[in-house]
């Protein structure tokens, strides 16, 4: 089998981003640029990936260690793209296989697209291999001739074109698969006898004999990306992707527009997603949950059945046939039983919440372990934090707290205990008990402000 490696080019500033953050750094997303570039090579599995750097080198490669395998090629002049793989030669002086070259700011390649790409380098044995595609409007990109069996014949800078050459719509897409060995020889003899005084890379095909093209299916899949107009571009355009996955996986999107759903999530199956909603991180969510409008889910697993409206659920797990909302908040590790309801302006961090527990309205629960059938009045709070150190409060299944309650941690709540309305509760309660910690109410008759 032919050995494989990758080149990402990310050695540039991107000064059209005006931003203090090199261009391949920015996100598209929940990933940069550059970590989606090296994504959609997870099908060819490469047997290197070397990504070159340059402007601002330290951060990007800060911002892939926790990929595997990477490999970092310093260009320190910015001098052209061809500059940048000759960069290549010492670390790949002992390669024999065949090199794929991508760029850093071009993020919505699929990997199919690639693999058909090193799949018809290899199979036709070519010197090189480009991706083309048939641009509605290609001015300003270089035009590519092929014959009838896509053997390229030559390639025209959009300034060189003649007018009949200007209505070929067949553009190069600036990704290439090359027999590295026929590249590396070629590479010494490229020049700066152009405009920019660059080593331009497209100049190896002067001296390559067997390229072909291969027309992407799809040319919103080359899009790059120079400036943050162009980056909201191909948001739009990743998204969708995503949505018109799930829509057809039997997922109902209600004015789609105004859903975002990042790739890494999975839907269950007649999920029903509002307007408004927002899924992002490693969400889950079961087959017939009912999201939105208005929500935010991120990093949560949320069993089948769920209803959430109004609300943000971060980090947390919820089962099935729960109801969340309006307006309610979930965070911090909070795992949540069957069955239960989280109602208007309610706050659980950090919690474990039992089945068929009921917290309806105006409470904040923190550091909280609940049984099940617990019913939590308006109002109840658990005083989890003492200046200094978080502390648990502990209430036992059945138990019922009235309104305004306020458990002073660190405290254990037994089970079948009622807790009277307005108790502030600084001591353990033992099981099937009445718990009161409020002062008699006095009456002062007669009693006004005097003028």
């Amino acid at each position: 089998m032919t050995m494989l490696a990758v080149a990402i080019l990310a050695a540039g500033k991107g000064t059209r981003m005006k931003s203090q953050l090199p261009k391949v750094l920015h996100k598209l997303g929940s990933k940069s640029l550059v970590e989606r570039a090296l994504n959609s090579c997870d099908l060819i599995k490469p047997d290197r990936s070397l990504v070159i750097i340059g402007y601002q080198g330290e951060k990007v490669k800060s911002a892939l260690n926790h990929l595997s395998g990477v490999e970092f090629v310093e260009q320190t002049e910015q001098l052209g793209t061809g500059h940048a793989i000759q960069q290549l030669m010492p670390p790949l002086d002992d390669f024999e296989g065949d090199l794929l070259v991508l760029n850093g700011d071009v993020p919505l390649l699929r990997s199919q697209t690639i693999e058909e790409l090193v799949k018809t380098h290899q199979e036709n044995k070519n010197d090189a291999t480009l991706l083309t595609a048939n641009m509605p409007n290609p001015k300003g990109y270089g035009r590519v001739f092929c014959d009838s069996n896509n053997i390229v014949t030559q390639i025209v800078e959009d300034r060189d074109c003649n007018r009949a050459q200007k209505q070929n719509n067949r553009i190069n897409a600036g990704v290439y698969c090359f027999n590295w060995q026929k590249l590396k020889a070629v590479l010494p003899k490229l020049s700066t006898n152009n405009d920019q005084k660059e080593y331009y890379l497209t100049e190896v095909f002067d001296y390559l004999h067997r390229v072909m093209a291969l027309d992407v299916d799809d040319h919103l899949e080359i899009s790059g990306i120079n400036d943050r107009c162009q980056l909201a571009v191909a948001y739009d355009i990743l998204q969708a992707r995503i949505k018109e996955a799930w829509m057809m996986a039997g997922v109902t999107m209600i004015d789609p527009d105004s859903i975002t759903i990042e790739e890494s999530a999975q839907l269950g199956i007649d999920v029903i997603i509002e307007p408004q909603t927002h899924i992002r991180g490693n969400t889950i969510i079961g087959n017939g949950c009912h999201i939105g409008p208005a929500c935010l889910v991120e990093n949560s697993q949320l069993g089948k059945n769920v209803r959430a409206l109004y609300s943000v659920i971060s980090d947390s797990q919820v089962a099935n046939d729960t109801k969340i909302g309006p307006f309610a908040h979930l965070r911090g590790g909070v795992v949540l039983g069957e069955s239960c309801r989280v109602g208007n302006f309610v706050e659980i961090k950090k919690s474990n919440i039992g089945h068929k527990t009921n917290i309806a309205h105006l409470s904040y629960i923190g550091d909280a372990t609940l049984g099940n059938q617990v019913n939590i009045g308006a109002g109840t709070i658990t005083a989890n934090y003492d200046g200094v150190n978080k502390h648990p409060t502990i209430i036992g299944d059945r138990t019922k707290t009235g309104s305004n309650s306020v458990f002073v941690a660190p405290v254990n709540i037994g089970e079948d205990v009622t807790i009277a309305a307005g108790s502030v509760i600084t001591h353990d309660v033992p099981d099937d008990s009445l718990a009161i910690a409020r002062e008699k109410q006095k009456v002062i008759k007669g009693w006004r402000k005097k003028n």
